[in-house]
């Protein structure tokens, strides 16, 4: 069996794996970080989104041993020192952008990837974004109240008042 080896939430990480490892399996079961989600293992639902080298990556599609080296980032790394949450945990909890919270960690990573790439999505933009990214709770709305928030907070801005 091969061994993986990767930085995950900044701690270095190994074990050995299948070759039919996904990334998801790897993170929830051999290092037991359950926030990343499997919602359908077919790429549609999002709930499996992390950061793989700094890039929003749904792991249900991506092997383990495709990640080896890399430095992953799943929803319990994102905290600043500790406790506290980050800006766009943040919003998501202030503006009521979850429901059961099981598509949360895939929005919330899929989230920062956009606002890294882009400061200051419009509400198009985001809708755009979440394509891939499924809530079965609410209409989305609140969601993208809560990512222009987390935008905004991720600036050093305060979000416009709707």
């Amino acid at each position: 069996m091969p061994t993986v080896s990767m930085t995950v939430n900044g701690k270095q990480v190994s074990g050995e794996v299948e070759a039919r490892t996904l990334l998801a399996q790897f993170i929830r079961e051999n290092l037991e970080l359950t926030g990343t989600h499997i919602g359908c293992d077919t790429s549609q639902c999002g709930a499996c989104v992390v950061h793989v080298n700094g890039s929003s990556v749904k792991s249900c599609t991506m092997l383990a041993v495709e990640a080896d080296g890399a430095d992953v980032t799943t929803i319990e790394g994102l905290a600043m020192d500790g406790d506290t949450l980050h800006p766009m945990q943040e919003a998501f909890r202030d503006n009521h952008g979850l429901q059961c919270g099981f598509c949360t960690p895939g929005m919330v990573m899929s989230a920062i990837d956009l606002v890294d790439r882009n400061p200051n999505p419009t509400d198009s933009e985001i809708r755009d974004w979440l394509e891939g990214n499924i809530c079965r709770c609410t209409g989305y709305h609140n969601i993208v109240k809560s990512i222009a928030a987390g935008a905004a907070a991720m600036r050093g801005q305060k979000a416009a008042a709707e």
